[in-house]
């Protein structure tokens, strides 16, 4: 009986990938990774015999079945995913199928695109010690429903920094949600004018 390890890839580059993330995917006999989400480049570290599937058109059925499945034959079985899986993921509903079968889980974090993409490329802080203490990761609810007391007005009311995941092919409505929660267009911080793009 294997393990099954859900690896965060980080934000997209091959080279972003933790060090342990990175040591699992050579040490793996089976990876199943998220092709729609994560570049083929992560892979560079397999090895060639390792087995490796993408899982861009199977349901969540499916993709346990074929973990399940790997772990009853190989030592280290991965389950690649994008930026860290613990966020906005479904590390917990996937691993409680293997719970029940008695084979092991590890979680590898990855380097979230909070940090990576966002932060750093922008060169900003997400925190600053006189304004903006505090940091929410949110997305948008159109798809899953989010109680009120999580809505985009009731978040922005905190006057903190809200990092938006899953909702870049609706930027259109974060902006109009964030304008009418009283967030202006353009909003200056203590290094440099955001804007709320379109």
């Amino acid at each position: 009986m294997g393990k099954v390890w859900f690896v965060g890839a980080g934000p997209g580059a091959p080279d972003m990938i933790t060090v342990r993330g990175a040591r699992l995917l050579a040490e793996a006999d089976a990876i199943l990774y998220t092709g729609s989400l994560v570049a083929e480049t992560v892979l560079q570290w397999a090895k060639p015999e390792c087995e490796i599937t993408d899982s861009k058109t199977m349901a969540l059925a499916e993709v346990t079945a074929w973990l399940l499945d790997r772990a009853q034959r190989h030592a280290v079985v991965v389950r690649l995913q994008t930026g860290d899986p613990t966020l906005y993921g479904v590390v917990a509903e996937l691993a409680r199928p293997f719970d029940a079968a008695g084979i092991p889980v590890g979680i590898v974090s990855g380097v979230s695109s909070a940090m990576a993409s966002a932060a750093a490329a922008a060169g900003e802080c997400l925190t600053l010690p006189n304004s903006r203490k505090r940091l929410i990761f949110t997305r948008l609810s159109e798809r899953t429903a989010m109680p009120e007391s999580e809505s985009f007005a009731s978040l922005a009311a905190h006057g903190c920094t809200l990092c938006i995941f899953l909702s870049i092919e609706r930027i259109d409505a974060v902006v109009a949600q964030l304008i009418a929660a009283g967030w202006a267009e353009t909003r200056r911080s203590s290094s440099s004018t955001k804007h709320l793009a379109r």
